[in-house]
């Protein structure tokens, strides 16, 4: 079992690609974020000695949502980084942060990770995000309400800032594979007892959601990360198909303003064009966080419509949309 965890590790992330760069490890303490540590040292060292080109570091960031417990969590991972012989960056959250939000809190974590990997000169943030935590994200997705790329979860890897790239090498790793690499070694960790609180909804979407999706099928888990799977396998070919519609259809463009030619778009899937908005919105760095699907089938539908009289509408963000005859402008003010 030990081999298998570090063997999907190093499938998903080869350590080829992260030997000879600077790699910065977010360790919580918790089951997952320790497993993540020891398979990586181990990785890492299974040729001898690194290159010297190549380092570890530690990240942990103490939110101090739990007082004394949080504190023997840095301790925890300090002290562990300090015995595998690997640096460790710990940052305590200010005190006003002890009611904070998921969000808040999650926001807080990622700038100490983005501000620790630019000053150590990492090129590499990872977290030990599992296959547990996908179907999850999944799951909740789904009882939010979500579109097809929504459905594809947690990206294995994405950019965190310019020049440093986030990777979640375990996203194919279950929370059974880690506890028993962990147990096959001996190695305790920490367990977070607010993982139990009904406060949180992630916490009520594992303790109490899922458990009842498995009377029904017992693999729920596995069904929903490969509904991801395939979602984000469909996901590609749409963007790559709405890219190329996107190309296609525009006239002229500036940072401001951008001029459809309408025609374009006829006969065109709704679904494609829609996906060809927001990769425009991303083209241009203009704001997404008010939108969704009732805003880009609305857009959608001035691409669609047929010539006919002057249609003006104003988007979130300030971007007034006229569609006049042939011709479909966006400009932001």
């Amino acid at each position: 079992m030990t081999g298998s965890l570090t063997a999907k590790i190093a499938a998903a992330w080869p350590p080829e690609h992260w030997r000879d760069v600077a790699v910065l490890l977010a360790v919580s303490g918790g089951a997952d974020s320790v497993a993540l540590l020891l398979a990586v040292a181990a990785l890492s060292q299974e040729a001898g000695t690194p290159t010297s080109g190549g380092r570890l570091a530690v990240a942990h960031f103490n939110h101090r949502l739990r007082g004394e417990e949080s504190d023997a969590d840095q301790r925890f991972v300090e002290e562990l980084s300090s015995r595998l012989g690997i640096p460790c960056e710990a940052e305590q959250a200010e005190r006003s942060a002890t009611s904070a939000s998921e969000q808040s809190a999650r926001a807080a974590r990622y700038d100490f990770l983005c501000r620790m990997a630019r000053r150590l000169g990492a090129r590499y943030v990872v977290t030990a995000h599992t296959a547990d935590d996908q179907a999850e994200t999944i799951l909740h997705r789904i009882v939010r309400g979500t579109g097809l790329a929504g459905l594809a979860g947690i990206p294995a890897a994405r950019p965190l800032v310019e020049g440093i790239a986030l990777v979640r090498p375990m996203l194919g790793v279950s929370r059974d594979e880690v506890r028993a690499y962990l147990a096959n070694l001996g190695q305790p960790h920490r367990e977070d007892a607010s993982n139990l609180s009904s406060r949180y909804t992630r916490n009520r979407l594992r303790n109490d959601l899922l458990p009842r999706l498995a009377e029904y099928n017992p693999a729920v888990a596995e069904a929903l990360v490969r509904l991801g799977r395939l979602a984000g396998e469909a996901q590609t070919v749409l963007e790559a198909a709405a890219a190329e519609l996107l190309d296609r259809a525009i006239v002229s463009h500036s940072a401001q303003a951008v001029e459809f030619d309408r025609r374009v778009f006829r006969g065109q899937s709704r679904y494609v064009v829609r996906e060809a908005f927001v990769r425009l919105w991303q083209r241009q760095g203009w704001p997404l966080q008010a939108y969704g699907w009732a805003e880009w089938e609305e857009l959608a539908e001035l691409a669609l419509r047929p010539p006919g009289e002057t249609l003006h509408r104003t988007f979130p963000g300030e971007v007034r949309a006229v569609a006049d005859g042939g011709r479909l402008t966006l400009e932001r003010r």
